[in-house]
């Protein structure tokens, strides 16, 4: 029994040397976390959007014969360029060709019935100055021979409508242009005023965008606007507003508005989509931030302002402006230079040691930015 007491006794102070040894080990510190830092620019917030829309002609019409009939030729196809006067299309001219026949007809008839009457009338004034006759038939033959004169002319006036029937069954372009759609085929019975050939004018294109309601004012005041082609994104073009539509569509709630592109090249290409960027005053006490630089605590906007000297992060409530595509804009809050926690920081605590990632000043307005100070990504996407 001794021996085993002994044991025992042994065996325990291992133990209590083991657990000894483990209360005397000191923990690992925690890692330092890599963040991305974004340093603040007072001013350079200027109020942007971008609307994505479609390149128009300015000029574009339908162009459709002022008279019904069989389509018996057309001379265009989408694409063909044309100028004023040129024969676009014809109708069967059989019908308007004889109805100038007819009103050429009865032109002579009426000249006839006139020169007869007035003939009459000379004589009855004869016999009147001799006594022959009465007044009142030389007030007859006078009243003839008006009315015969009046019937000439009215058949003298149906020709002109008829011949000029006849012409317009030659459809002929209004100004030159370029045909954009063809609406009708040979062998097609069309009505008056029908649309057989759309011609569009090469002189202007506009961008046809869509505008909400809270943003047409943007739209209106807008110190700059500038477009850029989804074909084409690292290219912008000077652009001012044209029209915008004085009532909201039922349907999509916005309102239609029409840019111009004002140096216009020969790849802006009609059916195009294109991006139209509003570049606004802005604020001198407002600063953009990325997306991810935004901490909510208690539902309340924050950000992490980062201290060189100690490495420690620190949570600082901010007064968020707007919310935008290419970022939020801060309107309070931050200094000019701060150093905020651009990404990472939803995993930080107050006094939270961390590492920069990238220690240079990358602002979203220089990470982003494309020409004209319109964010070129936003352009390119569309958003």
């Amino acid at each position: 029994m001794t021996v085993r007491a002994a044991r025992r006794a042994l065996a325990l102070a291992a133990v209590a040397v083991a657990l000894a040894a483990c209360g005397a080990k000191e923990a690992p510190p925690p890692p330092v976390r890599p963040v991305v830092l974004t340093q603040v620019a007072l001013g350079g917030a200027a109020d942007t959007a971008v609307f994505a829309g479609e390149v128009k002609p300015r000029h574009e019409a339908d162009l459709g014969f002022r008279i019904g009939g069989k389509l018996v030729a057309r001379y265009v196809d989408v694409g063909a360029r044309v100028q004023k006067g040129q024969a676009l299309a014809r109708l069967d001219p059989a019908d308007v060709g004889l109805q100038a026949d007819a009103a050429q007809a009865q032109v002579a008839a009426t000249e006839t019935e006139y020169r007869f009457a007035e003939g009459e009338h000379e004589r009855y004034q004869n016999l009147f100055r001799e006594k022959f006759i009465s007044a009142s038939a030389l007030d007859a033959k006078r009243n003839a021979r008006d009315s015969a004169r009046a019937k000439h002319e009215q058949a003298k006036a149906n020709l002109a409508v008829a011949q000029n029937q006849a012409s317009y069954a030659s459809l002929v372009a209004s100004e030159d242009g370029v045909v954009t759609a063809v609406m009708a085929e040979p062998g097609q019975v069309v009505a008056a005023g029908q649309g057989v050939v759309r011609v569009a004018r090469e002189d202007e294109r506009e961008v046809a965008i869509s505008v909400p309601e809270n943003r047409v004012g943007e739209l209106r005041a807008a110190r700059r606007l500038v477009a850029a082609l989804w074909a084409n994104p690292g290219k912008t073009y000077a652009a001012r507003v044209r029209e915008i539509a004085p009532a909201v569509d039922p349907v999509t709630r916005t309102f239609a508005a029409r840019v111009t592109i004002v140096d216009a090249d020969p790849s802006v290409q009609w059916g195009m989509t294109a991006n139209v960027g509003l570049v606004g005053p802005g604020g001198a006490a407002t600063a953009l931030l990325p997306l991810t630089a935004i901490y909510h605590k208690d539902g309340q906007p924050a950000v992490w302002r980062f201290d060189p000297a100690s490495g420690q992060v620190s949570l600082v409530p901010v007064v968020v402006g707007q919310y935008r595509e290419d970022g939020v804009v801060v309107t309070s809050g931050v200094a000019d230079g701060d150093r905020i926690v651009a990404a990472g920081a939803n995993k930080l605590v107050p006094g939270q040691v961390v590492r920069p990632y990238d220690a240079g000043p990358a602002g979203p307005a220089a990470a982003g930015a494309g020409a004209g100070g319109v964010p070129a990504k936003g352009l390119a996407q569309g958003r």
